[in-house]
């Protein structure tokens, strides 16, 4: 009787829906200051910093990098990204609380960084670490019902806390959630799947109810479950436990699975009745899929075995500092599933939006950098002792209903790998990921494979994961009891988009007066390797589950090979440039990982005044086993893939080309030799035009989102100016307005946020940002001296 009046209930309250609980981002009506007593009006999520200016004085390090195997310190002047990271900073605003609600939290996804949050003039919570989310409880320093409450956050940035640029603010969403007393704790909600045969999965669920010290007399859940086109697929009830937990079970036919190739989401509606009324829901999507890694099968996505295609990716998002944006992660991170990507590490901190689960992007959540020994002399080990468990709960807790994430890892480049400590806390930072969530592997990147393994560090791990030196492999595997490794981080090759160095070598990248590193993907760091190597692991060595490549874009801060040279003040390491614009490694990559669209790229470009006679390499990435190269329509030969030559493997190379002005074309060939496809590259004549490219032109009208769009210097024939620098301006009308500009030159100086920039190598990227009504907007791109422009339309619904 009782099961029957629930679902009748049930069925009422759907009919005439209202929702017991409120949540409300807040986004707008913020002020920020740093000094308290100037004040201006920002918007949340909020970089302080990165508007600059760029300055090498901001955080001057004299100091050993010794992840790079350095013995003596020297400045390092870009080391953070020479940004005015550094400092207090305050944001004040007002929420209220609606009426009939009793109980108010705030949710902070990010604040960079040692927030404490204060709520009417009363210290209500504190965090330290920058990158966790973490949860105020406002209620008991609220006014009267129906008055405006103040919030108040301070933050702290000290010198020298990070390797890497961290960003400066309130720079990931804020939300405000009203309940009543006894409500569903949102951390407290948990559904795994825990076993699939063939169609079928099993899945369990758990809740916690909060009550505030009210007995848990009349309590009752119901979970039910919509599927990807929105139909009811099931519904379980239980009542609620004296402790306030609830535990259920069910079995799904006809399920949908989650991959990265077929991202299907179930909708999860979950209601908390009290005598029968409807008092707390929560809603959130979630996937059914499993996660196993074994001797004999490696990394199983749902019984299938692959390896893993990963990058890693820093958090900031270039131009736009580390603000989140929902429109910039998602660019990001379909020009990696374009590339043939599936993978993201989350390097090396805590994640914070969950579009990898809607996109199909399995993720690396990475949690430290640290732990108890400093690599920088204020970084997190300041609070690893006091700090570590809480923040490992808050990270497996809020995102542990995500599909998207596969692992969780516990740290990068410990420096305590070597020693029993540092085993012991393996053991037990990763048995805290287990009790948090069993269905899930826990790992860490490892950079010295000899400590970690003598100390027993590596072999305490779910999935060890090594850092580079894929030499060391088979070394490793023979010491290793769980019988396969992970590319933790891997390759480190360097490149500038667009700057090509003569002659061409494999080499560790020289430093050199232009500052650059060269675009025919040849040069690496002294610790690092070219693409190969760790293609050549991965197909070749069966114990090998997959890499993370350091790194999916160039980010703010270590400019190496360049972090003692100024300016430089941002990475290399990207296949991706700083503006999000493909780098030529970006195809080799796809060649390799994508396998759903064929690949033929050429370099470098043909443009070269001045070389003219001269030996100018031409390199071919390509799926395609062979390809035919002309210049002029003169044959330089065929070339076919060739296994035993780790250069010749996966990339076509014709080393003794002479450069002459006109065309060079590739023609590529199938297995069975037949002409499958062609490029064509040819040398630009004068600049003629803007050529203006948007990833979008039609926006949300929700002050937020993003459209990027890609600016290149011409011929009257379309060929880019491969060494275009012309100084552009930006100007946006309409209902939308500028957000930044980025050429993607690690060099460069001029703000991101100020509507001037050059070009690099002939392109730069321009963001439009919406407003929150929708209309045309326009924008116009100009060049300084040539008096060029080009206008490109928008509309925003």
């Amino acid at each position: 009787m009782r099961t029957r009046i629930l679902m009748m209930t049930l069925g009422v309250a759907l009919l005439g829906y209202a929702q017991p609980r409120v949540e409300k981002t807040m986004s707008d009506g913020w002020q920020f200051s740093r000094d308290g007593s100037h004040w201006e009006e920002v918007r949340i999520p909020h970089d302080w910093a990165i508007s600059g200016p760029f300055d090498k004085k901001w955080d001057l390090q004299v100091v050993a990098i010794e992840q790079n195997g350095e013995k003596v310190a020297t400045e390092k002047s870009g080391r953070s990204g020479a940004l005015p990271w550094i400092g207090e900073g305050e944001y004040k605003t007002t929420f209220q609380v609606p009426r009939g609600y009793a109980h108010a939290e705030l949710l902070f996804d990010g604040a960079m960084s040692e927030p404490v949050v204060y709520i009417n003039g009363h210290e209500a919570g504190h965090w330290a670490y920058g990158y966790n989310c973490f949860r105020v409880d406002a209620t008991p320093f609220l006014k009267k019902e129906g008055e405006s409450n103040e919030v108040w956050v301070k933050l702290r940035n000290v010198e020298e806390s990070s390797r890497w640029y961290p960003g400066a603010g309130i720079y990931r969403p804020v939300t405000l959630i009203c309940t009543q007393n006894t409500r569903l704790d949102d951390w407290g909600t948990f559904v795994r799947t825990t076993r699939i045969e063939g169609d079928r999965a099993w899945v369990d669920v758990d809740l916690q109810v909060c009550a505030d010290g009210q007995p848990m007399d009349g309590l009752a859940a119901e979970v039910t479950l919509y599927d990807p086109r929105g139909r009811r697929v099931i519904g379980v009830h239980d009542d609620v436990a004296a402790d306030g937990h609830v535990g259920m079970q069910f079995v799904m036919n006809k399920a949908q699975l989650w991959t990265p190739e077929t991202p299907h989401l179930y909708q999860v509606v979950v209601n908390l009745y009290q005598d029968h009324q409807l008092i707390d829901e929560q809603r959130f999507k979630t996937g059914i899929r499993t996660i196993r890694v074994s001797k004999e099968k490696g990394f199983e996505l749902n019984g299938v075995s692959r390896k893993i295609q990963g990058v890693c990716l820093h958090h900031d998002l270039g131009p736009l500092g580390a603000a989140v944006s929902k429109a910039a992660l998602t660019r990001q991170i379909l020009l990696m599933k374009e590339m043939g990507a599936d993978a993201i590490r989350t390097s090396h901190n805590m994640p914070s939006q969950d579009l990898c689960d809607s996109l199909g992007m399995m993720v690396m959540a990475e949690s430290f950098d640290m732990w108890i020994y400093p690599k920088c002399k204020n970084g997190y080990a300041r609070f690893f002792k006091e700090w570590s468990d809480k923040d490992i709960e808050r990270l497996v807790r809020a995102h542990r209903n995500h599909p998207s994430i596969v692992m969780w890892s516990i740290g990068n480049e410990i420096p305590e790998q070597w020693s029993e400590e540092g085993r012991q806390i393996s053991a037990h930072l990763q048995q805290l990921c287990h009790d948090l969530d069993p269905t899930r592997p826990v790992t860490q990147g490892m950079d010295k494979a000899e400590d970690a393994l003598k100390s027993g560090f590596a072999q305490v791990m779910d999935v060890p994961g090594f850092n580079y030196r894929v030499f060391k492999y088979p070394r490793n595997i023979q010491q290793l009891p769980q019988g396969f490794l992970l590319g933790s981080e891997t390759a480190s090759t360097v490149s500038s988009r667009g700057f090509y160095r003569f002659p061409v070598k494999e080499m560790v990248s020289p430093i050199t007066k232009d500052g650059q590193c060269s675009s025919y993907d040849t040069e690496y760091c002294s610790w690092s390797n070219l693409p190969e190597d760790d293609f050549i692991a991965q197909d070749d060595l069966s114990y090998t589950i997959g890499q993370f490549v350091w790194t999916g874009f160039d980010y703010l801060g270590e400019p190496t090979p360049y972090d003692e040279y100024w300016p430089s003040r941002s990475s290399y390491f990207g296949i991706c440039d700083l503006a999000g614009l493909p780098k030529d490694r970006y195809y080799l990559y796809r060649s390799v990982w994508n396998r759903n669209s064929h690949t033929v790229h050429l370099l470098p470009h043909w443009t070269w005044p001045g070389r003219e006679g001269k030996v100018t390499p031409v390199y071919c990435y390509t799926d395609y086993p062979s390809a035919e190269l002309f210049v002029n329509g003169v044959s330089q030969g065929r070339r076919t893939k060739d296994r035993n030559s780790k250069m010749d493997r996966y990339r076509l190379r014709w080393n003794d080309v002479v450069y002459q002005p006109g065309e060079l074309k590739v023609v590529v060939y199938d297995q069975q030799g037949r002409a499958a496809g062609e490029e064509v590259v040819r040398t630009a004549g004068k600049p003629d035009h803007l050529l203006l490219e948007a990833d979008k032109t039609v926006l949300c009208a929700d002050g937020e989102d993003l459209s990027f769009v890609t600016v290149s210097l011409v011929d009257q024939a379309g060929n880019l100016i491969p060494d275009a620098n012309q100084s552009l301006t930006f100007e946006v009308e309409g209902e939308g307005r500028f957000q930044a500009a980025c050429n993607g030159d690690a060099k460069s100086l001029e703000p991101f946020t100020q509507p001037r920039m050059k070009l690099f190598n002939g392109k730069l990227v321009v963001v439009v940002r919406s407003t929150s009504r929708p209309g045309p907007i326009t924008l116009h791109v100009k060049t300084e001296r040539q008096k060029m422009e080009q206008t490109l339309h928008f509309s925003s619904k």
